[in-house]
């Protein structure tokens, strides 16, 4: 298995494999250290976050920066409302069909207008934010776990705004193929959820 697109394919797979459930609540969670890990310990948020950074990268421009802007903005306004509305519906399934279609939005390489990636990115960013909000009460120290999964969601959008800018003139093929696994991955979170 020399070949990086076969190892890449099958770290794609494997982490498809894992539970997408362990990022939202019922864990116990404290402090900076959990905030930082939050976002990885689960497929959902992982692939999310790192597609923001990938179509942001796809879209180029102010793209660049006010998607994944406009993503952590929302998450602090998703985490503030769970705080004082903790039981909205359908949180979940807008996570996994976030995935989905920030999967196939990287696929199709789908430039929308400015305006329109923003709002489309804001209602995601609010979605996996009140996912994080939920545990916010069970954190012993719950501004530093949000600082933690900020910083945490920042490096995933810079890793996701690097590749897609490596990708984006010669190998722009691998970053459609990271879309289709990752609109894989919300199809089968959407199944199996």
């Amino acid at each position: 298995m020399r070949n990086p697109t076969t190892k890449f394919l099958t770290a794609i797979f494997l982490l498809g494999a894992s539970s997408a459930a362990f990022a939202h609540p019922g864990h116990n969670v404290s402090g900076l250290a959990a905030g930082l890990m939050h976002p990885f310990s689960g497929l959902d948020h992982l692939l999310a976050m790192v597609a923001v950074g990938l179509w942001a990268a796809q879209g180029g421009g102010r793209k660049v920066w006010l998607l994944p802007a406009t993503f952590m903005t929302m998450l602090v306004v998703g985490a503030g409302t769970a705080l004082f509305y903790p039981s909205l519906p359908l949180i979940e399934a807008g996570i996994a069909t976030s995935v989905l279609a920030l999967g196939l939005l990287i696929a199709l390489s789908l430039r929308l207008p400015v305006m329109l990636s923003v709002a489309v990115t804001a209602l995601f960013g609010l979605m996996h934010g009140y996912a994080h909000g939920l545990e916010l009460p069970e954190s012993a120290a719950p501004s530093a776990y949000a600082l933690g999964f900020l910083a945490a969601t920042a490096t995933l959008h810079l890793t996701g705004i690097t590749v897609g800018i490596l990708t984006r003139n010669h190998f722009a093929f691998l970053s459609k193929l990271l879309g289709i696994a990752i609109a894989a991955s919300g199809a089968w979170m959407l199944a199996t959820g």
